[in-house]
C-alpha cells in the first residue's frame, strides 16, 4: 500500500481517497494533488516513487516535467500584460515582433496564439528535438513562416510552437525571456516553486516522465495538419530526461513543477486577479480568459474543441 503523505482538510476527503486509489489500482507511480479554495491550500498531498524503479520516494518537494499545463502558465502572463496595457491582445503580433509580419501575417493576433488559431501549430523547415534549446533560431523560423491556414478560422492545437509564439510577445513587450517573467512577476512573490528553464540546482529533485508509446503517425495522412505538426521533429518524452531540455525555455511545454506550485500559481485566475494578499489582475483581467475566441474541430487533435484566451473551455 502507498503511503500518502501530506495535508488535507476534511470535508475535501474525497481527494485523498481518489489519490490514493490511483496508486492502488496501479495508475500512478509518483505524484502530487493540490486544491486552492477560498485562497487556502486546502488539500496539499503527494505519495509514490520518483523513479521507474521505485528506489526513490516522491517528497513534497520533488517536481517534474508537467509538459503542456506549462502553457497556463503562458495565458497568465498575456493576460496579465493586457490588463496592464502593455499588449493588446487582439491587436497583430507584429505591433510587438516586427519581424512576425513576413508571409502573409500582418494580421495574425495575440489572441490568434493564444487560442492555437494561428495557423503556425509546427515548423515548415525541418527540425531536431535539440533546435528546441534554440530560442532564436526556433522563434526566427516562425517568424518568416507562412500560416498553414487562414489565422482566426479553426484552431490546430499548436502543441510546442505556442510557447515560442507567447514567449516572444513576452519579451518583446518585457525585455524579459518567458522563463524570468514567470519567476520574478508569479512564482516568486507566491512562493511557488515552478520553473521554465530550471537551473542545475534542482536537478536532483527532478522525477524522470515515464514515457508512454510513441506516437504513431502513420494513421495520419502525411499531408495532415497533424502529421505535419507531430513529425517534425518526432519526439518521445525521454527527451524531457535530457539536461538541455531542462535548461531551456519551452514555454508550451517544459515547465517543472509539482501540484502545489501550479495550483497556487492558477489560483491567480480562479481566485479573480487576488491572492495570498496580493492583486496580479483584475476581475474583469481574469473573466477574458473565458472569452471565447474558436471553436470546432481542431485540425491537430481531430476532436471538438471550445478555446478561450488560452485556456481550453
Amino acid at each position: 500500500m502507498t503511503d500518502i503523505h501530506g495535508t488535507c482538510a476534511p470535508r475535501f476527503d474525497a481527494v485523498r481517497q481518489a489519490f490514493a486509489s490511483n496508486f492502488a489500482q496501479g495508475l500512478d507511480v509518483g505524484a502530487s494533488v493540490a486544491v486552492v479554495h477560498d485562497g487556502e491550500l486546502v488539500v496539499d498531498l503527494w505519495g509514490g516513487s520518483a523513479d521507474a524503479e521505485g528506489t526513490r520516494p516522491w517528497e513534497r518537494d520533488t517536481i517534474t516535467n508537467v509538459w503542456s499545463t506549462t502553457k497556463t502558465m503562458t495565458f497568465l502572463a498575456c493576460l496579465v500584460l493586457a490588463d496592464r496595457g502593455e499588449i493588446d491582445l487582439h491587436a497583430p503580433v507584429a505591433r510587438y515582433w516586427p519581424e512576425f509580419a513576413a508571409n502573409g501575417k500582418d494580421e495574425v493576433t495575440v489572441a490568434h496564439c493564444l487560442s492555437h488559431s494561428a495557423g503556425l501549430p509546427g515548423w515548415q523547415e525541418p527540425i531536431t528535438a535539440t533546435d528546441f534549446e534554440d530560442w532564436d533560431k526556433l522563434t526566427g523560423l516562425l517568424a518568416a513562416q507562412a500560416p498553414w491556414w487562414a489565422p482566426g478560422t479553426v484552431s490546430g492545437y499548436h502543441a510546442i510552437s505556442q510557447g515560442y509564439l507567447l514567449g516572444e510577445v513576452v519579451r518583446r513587450v518585457t525585455g524579459r525571456s518567458f522563463g524570468t517573467f514567470l519567476a520574478e512577476e508569479f512564482a516568486g512573490p507566491l512562493g511557488a516553486d515552478f520553473h521554465c528553464g530550471t537551473g542545475p540546482e534542482h536537478d536532483h529533485r527532478v522525477a524522470l516522465v515515464i514515457p508512454n508509446a510513441p506516437m504513431d503517425l502513420s494513421v495520419a495522412p502525411t499531408e495532415s495538419i497533424a502529421y505535419r505538426t507531430f513529425s517534425n521533429p518526432p519526439m518521445t518524452a525521454t527527451y524531457a530526461h535530457t539536461v538541455g531540455w531542462r535548461r531551456a525555455e519551452v514555454p508550451a511545454a517544459n515547465g517543472h513543477g509539482n501540484a502545489r506550485s501550479v495550483a497556487l500559481l492558477q489560483a491567480v485566475v480562479s481566485h479573480g486577479g487576488e491572492l495570498q494578499g496580493r492583486r496580479f489582475l483584475s476581475e474583469p483581467g481574469c473573466r477574458r480568459a473565458l472569452e471565447c475566441q474558436v471553436e470546432g474541430t481542431d485540425l491537430v487533435l481531430g476532436m471538438p474543441v471550445r478555446f478561450g484566451m488560452g485556456y481550453g473551455l
